[in-house]
Formats: C-alpha cells, sequence, structure tokens
C-alpha cells in the first residue's frame, strides 16, 4: 500500500510536483489558518454572553480539526516526501525556508492543544472535532482549581504567543513564494499548484530555450 502511494507521488515529484494529496493539505490548511485568526479578531468584538462562548466553541472545534489535519499531514510527509525543486538549492534562503516549515508545524500543533487546554481547564462545553466527533477533555479534572487556574493561565500565554508567531510568519511565506515565482522565475509556487494544463504532457518546466542561429562571419 505505502509503495504503491510512493509510487503514485513520485509522478508528481519527478515534475517538480507535489501531489494532489500534499496539495489538498496545503491549501485547507491555509484558508483555515486564516478563517481562524479572522474569528478569533471577531470573537474578541463580541460581548460577553452566550453568543461569545458559542463563537468560542466554533473556534475550539475548527481547531481540533486542524490538530488532526495536521497530524495527517505530518504523516503524509513522512511517508510521501516533497519534490525537490529550485528553493532546494539557495543556501541560507533554503534553510530559512525549513525553519519556517517547522514553526508553521508548531503552530499547527501548538495552537489547538493550548486552546483544548484552556478549554479542558474551565470544562465548557463538550467539544466537537469540526462539530461532528466527540472529543474528550484534558484529564484536568482531578487537580485541585489553583492548578487549572494555573494551566489555563499558561495556555493562553502560549496561545497568543503562537499567533503573534504565526500573524508573523503569514506575510514571509507568502512574500517569499511570490518572489520566487515572479521575481526569480522559481518552480516553487507552481510546484503547489495544480496541473490544470497537462504542462508535463505538452511543455516540460525547465526545457532550455533554443539559441538564436550565429551570424555568418564575413568572407565564410
Amino acid at each position: 500500500m505505502i509503495a504503491a502511494l510512493q509510487a503514485w507521488a513520485a509522478r508528481y515529484a519527478d515534475d517538480r510536483r507535489y501531489s494532489p494529496v500534499g496539495q489538498i493539505f496545503h491549501w485547507v490548511m491555509a484558508a483555515l489558518v486564516l478563517f481562524q485568526l479572522w474569528w478569533g479578531w471577531h470573537m474578541s468584538r463580541i460581548p460577553a454572553g452566550g453568543d461569545k462562548l458559542e463563537a468560542f466553541r466554533t473556534h475550539a472545534e475548527i481547531g481540533l480539526l486542524m490538530l488532526v489535519l495536521a497530524a495527517m499531514r505530518a504523516l503524509w510527509r513522512l511517508v510521501i516526501p516533497g519534490p525537490v525543486n529550485d528553493a532546494d538549492r539557495l543556501g541560507w534562503q533554503t534553510i530559512a525556508a525549513y525553519v519556517t516549515h517547522i514553526l508553521f508545524y508548531l503552530c499547527f500543533f501548538g495552537l489547538p492543544l493550548s486552546g483544548w487546554a484552556m478549554w479542558s481547564a474551565v470544562e465548557g462545553e463538550p467539544l466537537k472535532i469540526a462539530g461532528l466527533i466527540p472529543f474528550p477533555y484534558m484529564p484536568f479534572d482531578a487537580l485541585t482549581p489553583a492548578m487549572q487556574w494555573w494551566i489555563l493561565d499558561w495556555a493562553e500565554g502560549i496561545h497568543a504567543l503562537l499567533v503573534i508567531l504565526l500573524v508573523a510568519m503569514i506575510p514571509i511565506h507568502v512574500g517569499a513564494a511570490l518572489k520566487h515565482h515572479f521575481w526569480d522565475r522559481h518552480d516553487v509556487l507552481r510546484g503547489m499548484l495544480p496541473d490544470l494544463e497537462g504542462e508535463t504532457e505538452k511543455d516540460p518546466p525547465h526545457k532550455p530555450k533554443p539559441r538564436a542561429p550565429r551570424k555568418a562571419e564575413a568572407g565564410g
């Protein structure tokens, strides 16, 4: 099964593209991240009460969905490595890209986990992944109220720091992708987009341009 998946994904990697599964993971996570950031800002503007609590619950349940997707995406990347493209041969820029990816995964896991800890510390309404699949609390009920408040305080602080980190990295990530695509003419962004025009069949990437004919030498 794994060998068959790797062989299937290799066809895309040979064309310096991520597989359709990898692309779906990327863009779904990107959409959820942007929604969660906007929803978090929206929650801060809701007056205290039932509506605000419901907004927090929605935020937490989508966060749990992101936690599951992040784990699935990390497992997929372990089994199906991404393609080697132009960005993998740029020295310090390549190192910076790897560090950025690690920090993104830190946020993808740290934000839902800290949110889950906050919800478990106050024992709000029962949680469900995306509002569908029941999800348990963290086992804080046996702790003293003082310890639960300490966990809540630390989880809130970690959550806030990771939100700041995520907000800082998004424009850097997007800006780097656009620079590679439009300025450097690299294949980084192309590899994360679907091949809607069948480029591999009609015009392979990085095809060398034909050289202009040489002028005839005088008296030749």
